[in-house]
């Protein structure tokens, strides 16, 4: 027979009280969640100060607990988690088909994030050596994101980013920026020939999740620029079924 696991009887303990601080929405003291645990009151008082310090149950003026800032985080990381968990295999299936490293951003907060890149020996991910925060408009995944934006969105965007010359081919004026974005020829996918990194050109459509954009791109070497239109092709229905995934899990 295996040995019985170690069991930490304090963590037990403080999970216990959370859960009977979560069944009162109005709060309860410390005294009701003590009898409701089965906890001694002073074993109680000591656990609640605990949780209270570190943001996962906050004190009410009338001496009630209730649920705290902290467990609202986790439970905004826990959907993070499960929207990747429900996207990631799709982004697998693009990396195998194309053989090319397939990549998610989210337009979070006025900023244009990375949020998953699936690659692998025969997929390498480009070098990323600019954050793409500094860098939406000179790679595909960034521009897919500021050619769906309304115009007063994408202009607050591009005054508080400049448009650093990180290759000779990165476009650094915002008015060609945004000439370029509304005339792509593979709309609604856009491409990065080389404007982030030499040697390395990628295609991006845009993706919805309730009233978040986002995007999904794939990387690969500048000698398949030949691919585009392919890649485009198989971008655009791995796109709908991201945003199909993006709506069911935010």
């Amino acid at each position: 027979m295996g040995a019985s696991p170690t069991l930490i009887s304090s963590v037990q303990r403080a999970f216990r009280l959370l859960e009977a601080a979560s069944a009162h929405e109005t709060g309860a003291p410390a005294k009701r969640l003590a009898r409701e645990t089965g906890l001694p009151l002073g074993t109680a008082y000591h656990l609640l100060r605990t949780l209270v310090h570190d943001g996962y149950l906050r004190k009410l003026d009338d001496g009630g607990f209730v649920l705290g800032d902290r467990l609202q985080s986790l439970h905004s990381g826990g959907r993070s988690q499960a929207l990747l968990t429900r996207v990631r295999p799709v982004l697998s299936a693009l990396r195998d088909e194309l053989s090319s490293a397939a990549y998610l951003t989210f337009y979070e907060d006025g900023e244009i994030r990375v949020s998953e890149i699936v690659d692998g020996p025969r997929a390498p991910r480009a070098d990323l050596w600019v954050g793409f925060e500094d860098a939406g408009h000179a790679t595909a995944l960034g521009k897919a994101v500021l050619r769906e934006l309304d115009d007063e969105a994408r202009e607050e965007y591009l005054s508080r980013h400049a448009l650093n010359d990180l290759t000779p081919h990165t476009v650094t004026r915002p008015m060609e920026l945004i000439r370029r974005l509304e005339t792509t020829p593979l709309a609604p996918a856009v491409t990065d020939l080389e404007e982030y990194a030499l040697g390395t050109v990628c295609v991006a459509v845009p993706v919805y999740g309730g009233g978040t954009l986002g995007s999904i791109g794939v990387s690969m070497p500048r000698n398949r620029l030949d691919r585009l239109d392919e890649v485009r092709d198989r971008l655009l229905p791995t796109a709908r079924r991201v945003t199909r995934g993006l709506s069911l899990t935010i």
